[in-house]
């Protein structure tokens, strides 16, 4: 008789395992759907969110060495502009548990910004989601947390910050919240810095920061001083066009830039447009020597009474009422003279010298904001003849730079830059004035330094040569005398000039210092003394006692008192 025999352990596990299987592969299926279910969700939002922000934001938030936004810096790489990781403080209303007025309350002890009334509003409102505070410093994120609300959100977000503050604030302009260039440079190279293929590399400008921060300082020290309403500075390369520097007074922090003033914000560097007085006779006496109406710089012109013309009288500030040749006309800025030498100019060569300096136009450099000159409308005689000592025609301060460096350089002028440039790069430029009368200016503006109205802008040792220009505002139907405009222009070392200084003044107050005078040679001139004396070995110009453009055939032309002669 047979009897049933139980299986064994391992015939009865797989047996089991023959069960299972079919369960154990559906299970599987589902699983491998699930998870390609998921891939295609996650591709589905890459490719959503390349096309929401063309592939950058998404680049810029995978890959950490990339930077979302590309840094600035001066032409030495000093970082003028970098984009750094800062929190925001926010709040989603719609899960507050606290009181909202208490909480609003708490809230505005630790940001005034807004009223209490206002963060009720924020927090009993029906939105999901609100920003507080962008750009919150780590200390305000740690007491609002201390609050203990748990609606509130902390961001870690792109912040753009700029390290120098104030420094070159109108070159570099600003971005907003969302990390776009509102102004300046940021606005101009905007395209460059958001670019994933050269985010990595910064965008160097011709500015120098060491320079910069001179001429800011000084410019900042002489309108305290002086109790100005406003200053501009430039240093200008005068054989390239790259600006090294470019200041306008008063200025702002572009990292609060929204709490500046509509007047802090305006660069009177690139604005603004003044009729800037004397420093335009260096520039119409470089213009009657080009054009052969003189040929010879020790002919003597009438300046022993003013000058009639019809209903107009022509003054000197400083009369020597007698003849005086160029170089005294420089020396003592006689509009007269420079007046008769304008005269026989002429309407036409006159407009072409000033239109080949681009006075006729706005500034050509990069940022687009720049102040159109004002041209007169018909060159009267009396036109012509006060357009040639600064007065009747308005530009900016940076076509002055401009015109200076014509006419210290050799005669070319070149479009303005504020991008660093290789050698390679720098602009052939356009000849204005031929080398010999550029050789002569040079002498010329020398002159005025060591014997004239620009005494105190010679820095000791370095060969500085400049025109000082002071010329009353326009307003009210005429001009104003106690509302002056100082300027003084310069170019250093004038043996080898490289370097154009420019310093402008806005109605500058003399002082004990000056004896109550006001004007460019006792406001303006010592400020360029004091920046050039700075930044000179900075730009590796060497001071020399022996070292100097020889001026002596010019300095004998000059008339002196009998108690004054050798």
């Amino acid at each position: 008789m047979n009897r049933p025999v139980a299986k064994p352990a391992e015939v009865r596990k797989v047996s089991l395992r023959r069960q299972m299987q079919p369960v154990v592969q559906q299970r599987l299926m589902v699983v491998m759907l699930l998870l390609l279910f998921g891939v295609m969700a996650v591709t589905v939002r890459i490719g959503w969110l390349t096309m929401m922000t063309g592939g950058e934001a998404y680049a810029a938030s995978t890959d950490p060495n990339i930077p979302p936004r590309a840094d600035i810096v001066d032409r030495n790489g000093v970082t003028l502009a970098r984009t750094i990781d800062a929190w925001s403080i926010a709040v989603h209303p719609d899960r507050i548990i606290s009181d909202p007025e208490e909480l609003a309350a708490n809230l505005h002890d630790l940001m005034p910004e807004r009223s209490a009334e206002d963060y009720t509003e924020i927090l009993t409102s029906d939105r999901s989601f609100s920003y507080l505070r962008r750009r919150a410093l780590p200390e305000l994120v740690a007491q609002v947390n201390a609050l203990g609300e748990p609606a509130m959100e902390y961001l870690r977000e792109p912040e753009r910050l700029y390290p120098q503050t104030n420094l070159a604030a109108h070159v570099l302009g600003w971005v907003n919240l969302d990390g776009q260039g509102v102004t300046g440079m940021e606005a101009v190279l905007e395209d460059r810095l958001m670019d994933p293929a050269q985010r990595t590399e910064p965008v160097a400008l011709s500015i120098d920061s060491r320079v910069q921060a001179a001429v800011q300082v000084e410019l900042a020290t002489a309108m305290r001083r002086f109790n100005a309403i406003g200053a501009a500075g430039i240093v200008l390369d005068a054989n390239t066009g790259e600006l090294l520097a470019l200041t306008s007074l008063p200025n702002f922090n572009p990292n609060a830039a929204n709490q500046s003033s509509d007047r802090a914000r305006f660069n009177q560097a690139t604005m603004g447009f003044y009729e800037l007085g004397s420093t335009f006779k260096p520039i119409t006496m470089a213009a009657a020597i080009e054009e052969g109406v003189v040929t010879d710089i020790s002919r003597r012109y009438n300046a022993e009474e003013p000058l009639e013309v019809g209903r107009f009288t022509i003054n000197d500030d400083h009369p020597q009422r007698r003849y005086l040749n160029v170089p005294e006309t420089l020396v003592h800025s006689s509009n007269i003279v420079t007046a008769r030498i304008a005269d026989e100019l002429g309407a036409e060569r006159m407009q072409a010298v000033f239109r080949d300096l681009h006075f006729d136009d706005p500034v050509e450099f990069e940022l687009p904001v720049r102040g159109r000159p004002i041209w007169p409308d018909y060159w009267a005689r009396t036109t012509i003849m006060t357009a040639g000592y600064g007065h009747g025609i308005a530009v900016t301060p940076l076509h002055l730079a401009n015109s200076y460096a014509a006419l210290v350089n050799g005669g070319i002028y070149r479009p303005l830059t504020l991008m660093r440039l290789s050698p390679n790069e720098v602009p052939e430029g356009e000849r204005v004035f031929s080398e010999a009368t550029s050789d002569q200016m040079r002498g010329l503006l020398r002159l005025i330094v060591q014997e004239g109205t620009g005494r105190n802008a010679d820095a000791e040792g370095y060969r500085v040569g400049g025109k000082t220009g002071t010329a009353e505002k326009a307003g009210g139907g005429g001009y104003r005398r106690n509302a002056l405009v100082t300027t003084f222009a310069a170019a250093f070392p004038m043996d080898d000039p490289q370097y154009v200084v420019v310093v402008m003044l806005d109605e500058p107050r003399g002082d004990a210092g000056t004896g109550g005078a006001s004007s460019a040679g006792w406001t303006a001139a010592p400020v360029v003394r004091r920046v050039v004396s700075r930044i000179g070995p900075l730009l590796g110009v060497i001071p020399s006692e022996t070292r100097d453009i020889d001026t002596r055939h010019l300095q004998a032309m000059l008339w002196r008192p009998p108690s004054e002669r050798s």
